[in-house]
């Protein structure tokens, strides 16, 4: 699950690492050897293979938000640095750089929000008695993610949410969150807006070369599909469609919302979760991490029986200060922003334009965080961390890292060695390491080329009936894969199909998509421009054009990806 979300004020940025190896050095009797011997050995130690190993490194890096201002709870918006953590993709690695992570506010509610058989309720009993923070979030960042297939040495941006107590997750109008098989129609919860911007399953991709340039992104409640009664079984849904927004160089605007549909399942056979879900509640932003569980490790002894341990090189680009940004201008909305004149404009009034209404809109005090380290199966706490850099605040709402000596080509670097000393690890340098542990030349394992993401080709699901009305076309991403994608009319894309609408509310829904593409055009602005920096550029091969006769009402929606040529 991708809990890698910003945190301003409880916006936490957490920092997860993994290490991995063990080594058994073999004695070597030189005393009867020849020089030369000698160095033969020394050759042989130097290029044993370490096995790799997990658990190496857990922490968080956080920022406070103070206690969000009721009214607020329609939307929030910030930007996060993309960059290359790693010189290249490595396997077993997983990191989460800042995101989001929205809750129904159900603050002051104790009843048990998810229903015996979910996996929350189930298996994480220390979230009762509410479970509200497990029962309904939309996440998603910027990151690294273990089930990537195609791996990408530039961040990727995902979206994802869970609507079931975390009995399934959704990250894609198609698929959902490390599943390369695509999700049953009555599964599907997002779906694709835009006109101009492909939603790959492995994440957006970044032009190649994005190091420390801003991508903007939000989470703004839109009335785009309306509320439905109670009919048939089915609890009544509302009128909440969280939609997404990206600010980047070369685009900005919508790019897909969660269907409220989604969200009020789970109260269909449960009715304590009946009106307390996203679709019809206010959003709390409840926590927001940088999260790293799946990073590998190597660690050996030396004759002494001390133990060293190494991690990937992990990089921070840094600005002309000194500081690597993480997250900034993070600000909340007001029913006002957006949604109101929205709301108006579908019922007939006058257009808006899309552009967030700064007056209604609400920048957070935000605090700094004591941060604390620890790796191993045993949770050995790290020290020295500090000696590298410090937890700052470079604005009221903005957080980042302020490093304590001078950076290589503007870049720094996480410590990537560590020695057991007494009950810690403790942060080292490469030339504190004795070579006969063997750790520096180890090299950690290259990620692989993995599965493609597949949809049906067969009559009679929901990707073919009513189905596209243009296509297949082709685009060939920074990452290396190939995407397969339609044009279908918005209303006809897959995700809806499981709505069971009426032809007055698929008419009324169409109208609504056709005026924003006309209105909302991916060169305008929405989210306030950074207060600092430049913006990224996302790849240009997810970057499309309608095509003739397809202009408006009609989104492109990816059916397949998989390795390139």
């Amino acid at each position: 699950m991708i809990k890698n979300i910003l945190k301003c004020g409880n916006y936490r940025i957490i920092f997860r690492l993994s290490l991995f190896g063990i080594f058994f050095l073999s004695a070597f009797n030189l005393s009867a050897q020849t020089k030369g011997n000698a160095s033969n050995n020394k050759k042989n130690i130097d290029t044993t293979k370490l096995k790799q190993l997990s658990e190496g490194l857990h922490g968080y890096i956080s920022m406070n938000l103070p206690k969000q201002k009721d009214g607020f709870g329609y939307g929030v918006s910030f930007y996060v640095s993309a960059w290359p953590l790693l010189e290249k993709p490595l396997s077993d690695f997983q990191i989460g750089l800042p995101g989001t992570w929205i809750s129904p506010d159900n603050r002051g509610f104790e009843e048990p929000l998810c229903p015996v058989g979910t996996y929350a309720r189930d298996n994480w009993p220390q979230r009762g008695p509410s479970y509200r923070d497990v029962f309904q979030t939309i996440e998603g960042s910027l990151g690294f993610w273990g089930s990537t297939q195609f791996g990408s040495t530039t961040a990727k941006f995902r979206m994802n949410g869970t609507a079931n107590c975390y009995n399934g997750e959704i990250s894609s109008p198609g698929w959902g969150f490390g599943r390369t098989r695509p999700l049953e129609g009555d599964q599907m919860g997002i779906a694709q807006l835009s006109n101009h911007i492909l939603v790959p399953p492995d994440g957006l991709t970044f032009k190649k070369g994005t190091s420390g340039e801003l991508m903007g992104y939000a989470w703004m409640a839109l009335p785009i599909v309306s509320a439905q009664a109670k009919q048939n079984g089915n609890a009544p849904s509302g009128n909440q469609s969280w939609t997404c927004f990206l600010n980047a160089e070369n685009f900005k605007g919508p790019v897909a919302f969660y269907i409220p549909r989604v969200w009020s399942r789970i109260a269909d056979k449960y009715p304590t979760a009946e009106g307390r879900t996203l679709d019809t509640r206010e959003g709390n932003v409840g926590s927001g991490a940088i999260e790293i569980n799946t990073v590998p490790r190597f660690e050996a002894k030396d004759a002494k029986g001390i133990v060293y341990t190494k991690i990937p090189r992990l990089q921070f680009p840094v600005n002309e200060n000194g500081v690597t940004v993480l997250m900034q201008d993070a600000t909340i909305y007001s029913k006002d922003a957006i949604f109101q004149p929205s709301e108006k404009w579908f019922d007939g009034g006058n257009n808006t334009s899309g552009k967030f209404d700064a007056d209604a809109s609400f920048i957070p005090e935000c605090t700094t965080r004591p941060t604390s380290y620890d790796q191993g199966p045993n949770a050995t706490k790290i020290s020295g961390v500090d000696a590298y850099f410090q937890e700052t605040m470079i604005g009221k709402s903005s957080y980042g890292l302020k490093w304590k000596k001078e950076s290589t080509k503007g870049m720094q670097y996480f410590p990537e060695y560590f020695r057991k000393e007494g009950d810690h690890m403790v942060a080292i340098s490469a030339t504190e390491v004795p070579d006969e542990t063997n750790l520096k030349g180890q090299k950690f394992a290259s990620a692989k080329r993995g599965k493609p993401y597949t949809s049906p080709t067969e009559k009679g699901t929901v990707w073919n009936s009513p189905g596209p009305k243009a296509g297949p076309f082709k685009a060939t991403l920074s990452d290396g894969s190939v995407v397969t994608y339609y044009w279908y009319k918005f209303i006809d894309q897959p995700s809806l199909q499981s709505l069971k609408l009426s032809d007055a509310e698929k008419n009324a829904i169409q109208q609504r998509v056709e005026w924003i593409h006309t209105n909302w055009t991916s060169d305008k602005e929405y989210i306030a421009p950074p207060s600092q920096g430049k913006l990224a550029t996302m790849d240009n091969a997810i970057i499309v054009n309608p095509p003739k006769g397809f202009e408006k009402g009609y989104v492109p929606v990816v059916t397949r990806q998989e390795a390139g040529k």
